[in-house]
C-alpha cells in the first residue's frame, strides 16, 4: 500500500485501486504511459491482473467483452488524448451493444485545458466522451474517487448496460488525504443492477396475444444471453412450444441443435410469423427494422410484436409493439411462464410441422455442401472443421469477425453453451477479434478459437504478441483469400497499384505468431486445418493457423451487399 506511515495518509493511486478492489474488480485491460504508468505498476503490485495491450482500442474491446461475459464492468485504462481517443471507439461500441464497460483515462489538468494553454496531450476528454457513452464523470479530488468509481459501476450495469467514461486528471493520483478518511470515502456498490419487475397487466396482455397466435416465433437477442437467466429462458421456450430464432450472440442459449431451433428456416419464419416475441433483441438493421421484404408474407399487415426490454424507450422504435413488457429479462420470462395455465395451448401442429420441414430440408442441403472438399478450401469446407471442433469442445469460446467469414460461420457453426460466441455485434465493427479473444481467455481460462477474415485480422493482428506474452490458450484461424471479400479484383486504370480490396498474395500470417514464440501453421486442406486446430485447442498454446481459402470464393460485403451503394461501371 502506498501510504505514508508516519502521517497515516493515503494517495490517489491507492484509493483508485482500493475502490476497484472493494467492488470485486480484479482485472484491468489497458496500455501504460503518462500519466497512468505508475498506476498500472501499483495495480499489479496490489494483486490485480494488468493485461497490457499494444493498442488501446483492443484493450477497450477486451474490457467490453469481459463485461458481456461476467456482467461486471470491464475496465480499460488509457493515457490521455490519443490513448483516450483510441479507447473511445471501443467505449462507443460497448454502449451500442449494451456491454458494461468503464474507460478510465488520465487527462491534462483542468485549469490548463480550460484556458487552452497547450498542455501535454491537452484535450477536454469529458466533453468528447459524453455523446458517445451512457455516462461520463470527472474526479478532481481524492476524497471523491470512491463516489466516482461507484457511480461509474452503477451506471455501467444498471438498466440497459453500456459504456461509461471516468476522467482522472494527472494531479489526482498524487493527492494525499488521511488514510482512515480515505478508506471511509470508498463505496461498495450494493445491488448495482436491481431487478425490475414487469407490470402484471403487461404480462397478461402478452399472454392474451400469444393465445391468439397461429404462427408464433421467439427471437432471442444477445441481451437474453447477457442476462444469464438461461434456465428461465429455456423453461419459457420449452413450455410454450414456440419455435425460436437466436441472433448470433444468443446462439447456445439453448443448443443450436434443439428441436425448437428455427435457425435453418430463418427467412421463412421471419416472413410467416404472426406473433413475434422479442427477448433481449432489438428491431434494428440486423432484423431489417421489423419491416420490408424480410418480414413480408401473408401476415405482414397483421403481425404483432411482444417485446421484452429493460428500456421502455426501445418500444415502438421501428414498428408498433402490441405488448411491451418492460423489466429485466429474468423477471419477465418467469412471469410469462407462471401465467401459462391450462388454457394456454401450444402452437398449431401445422406451423410446427412446416417450420421443421423447412429446417430439415435446409440442414440437409447445407450438410451436402459441407461434405465437399474443393481445392483450395472454400468457406464451407474450412468452417466445417470449426463446426466439428466446437461440437467436440462446446466449452470453447468462438470469436468471429469478417464479411464472408462471419456470415458463413453464423449459419454453419452450431453453439451449445451460452455466451460462447463473441462477434461484431450491432455495429458490425471490424477489429474486435484479438481483444475479444484475450478477454475470453483471461476471464475464463477456457480455450478460444478466433476465426478471422484476413481483412478483419489486420485491424488487431499485432495483439498476437499480447496473446503470446500472457501465454493465453488462443488459436487464431485466419481465412486467407488474399483480400477484402475476394482477392481477384483488378485495377482498371492501368497502373501497377493493386485494387483497393486486394492484399499481398500468399501472405504468411502464421509467421507473425512464430515471431513472438507461438505456434504458426499453414493449412491448405480441411485435414490439415483439423489437425492443427485439434492440436492447438488440446495444447492451450498460442497458435495461428493460416487457412488458405480460394480467393474467388467470397461475395461482395458478405450478406449485406444491399447496404453497399454501387455506381455502375468504373470509369478509366
Amino acid at each position: 500500500m502506498t501510504t505514508d506511515t508516519s502521517n497515516n495518509t493515503i494517495d490517489g493511486f491507492q484509493l483508485v485501486i482500493d475502490a476497484l478492489k472493494l467492488n470485486d474488480i480484479d482485472t484491468i485491460f489497458g496500455l501504460p504511459g503518462i500519466p497512468i504508468t505508475d498506476l498500472t505498476r501499483k495495480m499489479q503490485a496490489n494483486g490485480m491482473r494488468m493485461i497490457s495491450f499494444r493498442h488501446e482500442q483492443h484493450a477497450g474491446n477486451a474490457a467490453a467483452a469481459a463485461g458481456f461475459i461476467t456482467q461486471k464492468p470491464g475496465i480499460c485504462l488509457t493515457v490521455s488524448a490519443p490513448g483516450f481517443l483510441n479507447g473511445l471507439t471501443a467505449l462507443s461500441n460497448a454502449t451500442t451493444n449494451c456491454f458494461p464497460m468503464i474507460l478510465i483515462s488520465g487527462s491534462s489538468e483542468r485549469e490548463v485545458v480550460d484556458l487552452q494553454q497547450g498542455d501535454y496531450e491537452e484535450m477536454d476528454q469529458l466533453a468528447i466522451a459524453k455523446p458517445l457513452c451512457k455516462a461520463a464523470f470527472r474526479v478532481l479530488h481524492a476524497e471523491d474517487i470512491g463516489v466516482g468509481v461507484a457511480r461509474a459501476i452503477r451506471s455501467a450495469v444498471s438498466g440497459r448496460p453500456g459504456g461509461v467514461y471516468l476522467d482522472f486528471p494527472a494531479k489526482l493520483f498524487s493527492q494525499v488525504m488521511d488514510e482512515m478518511e480515505g478508506q471511509q470515502s470508498l463505496i461498495k456498490v450494493v445491488d448495482a443492477a436491481p431487478r425490475q419487475l414487469p407490470a402484471p397487466e403487461s404480462v397478461q396482455r402478452a399472454l392474451d396475444l400469444l393465445k391468439t397466435a397461429k404462427k408464433p416465433l421467439i427471437l432471442l437477442g444477445k441481451g437474453a444471453a447477457y442476462a444469464q437467466v438461461d434456465k428461465d429462458i429455456q423453461t419459457f421456450v420449452e413450455q410454450s412450444g414456440i419455435p425460436y430464432l437466436p441472433m448470433s450472440m444468443a446462439k447456445g442459449l439453448l443448443p443450436d441443435t434443439h428441436e425448437q431451433c428455427a435457425s435453418a428456416a430463418r427467412s421463412f419464419v421471419l416472413a410467416e410469423a404472426d406473433v413475434v416475441v422479442l427477448i433481449g433483441a432489438r428491431l434494428n438493421w440486423l432484423l431489417s427494422h421489423g419491416k420490408g421484404k424480410t418480414w413480408g408474407g401473408a401476415n405482414a399487415a397483421s403481425r404483432k410484436f411482444i417485446q421484452i426490454d429493460i428500456a421502455p424507450t426501445e418500444m415502438d422504435s421501428n414498428v408498433p409493439i402490441a405488448a411491451p413488457l418492460v423489466g429485466d429479462i429474468g423477471s419477465c420470462v418467469q412471469a410469462l411462464s407462471a401465467g401459462m395455465d391450462a388454457s394456454f395451448a401450444k402452437p398449431p401442429a401445422e406451423w410446427i410441422t412446416e417450420v421443421f420441414a423447412r429446417s430439415s430440408k435446409n440442414i440437409t442441403k447445407m450438410a451436402e455442401k459441407l461434405k465437399l472438399n474443393p481445392s483450395p478450401m472454400n468457406f464451407q469446407s474450412a468452417l466445417n472443421v470449426i463446426k466439428n471442433q466446437i461440437e467436440a469442445r462446446p466449452d470453447a469460446y468462438l470469436v468471429n469477425e469478417g464479411a464472408n467469414t462471419l456470415d458463413f460461420a453464423r449459419s454453419i457453426v452450431n453453439m451449445f453453451e451460452p455466451r460462447k460466441r463473441l462477434d461484431v455485434g450491432t455495429w458490425g465493427i471490424m477489429g474486435i477479434g484479438m481483444g475479444f479473444a484475450v478477454a475470453a481467455a483471461v476471464v475464463t481460462g477456457k480455450p478460444v478459437i478466433a476465426v478471422e477474415g484476413d481483412s478483419a485480422f489486420g485491424f488487431s493482428g499485432m495483439e498476437v504478441e499480447t496473446i503470446c506474452r500472457y501465454n493465453l490458450p488462443v488459436c487464431v484461424v485466419v481465412f486467407n483469400n488474399n483480400g477484402i471479400y475476394k482477392g481477384v479484383d483488378k485495377n482498371n486504370n492501368g497502373s501497377d497499384d493493386p485494387a483497393p480490396t486486394v492484399f499481398v498474395k500468399n501472405a504468411r500470417y502464421e509467421m507473425m505468431m512464430q515471431a513472438f514464440g507461438g505456434v504458426g501453421v499453414v493449412a491448405n486442406t480441411p485435414a490439415e486445418l483439423e489437425k492443427a486446430l485439434t492440436e492447438a485447442v488440446a495444447s492451450g498454446r498460442p497458435t495461428l493457423i493460416n487457412a488458405i481459402i480460394d480467393e474467388t470464393a467470397g461475395t461482395e460485403s458478405g450478406r449485406i451487399t444491399s447496404l453497399n451503394p454501387t455506381s455502375g461501371t468504373v470509369k478509366k
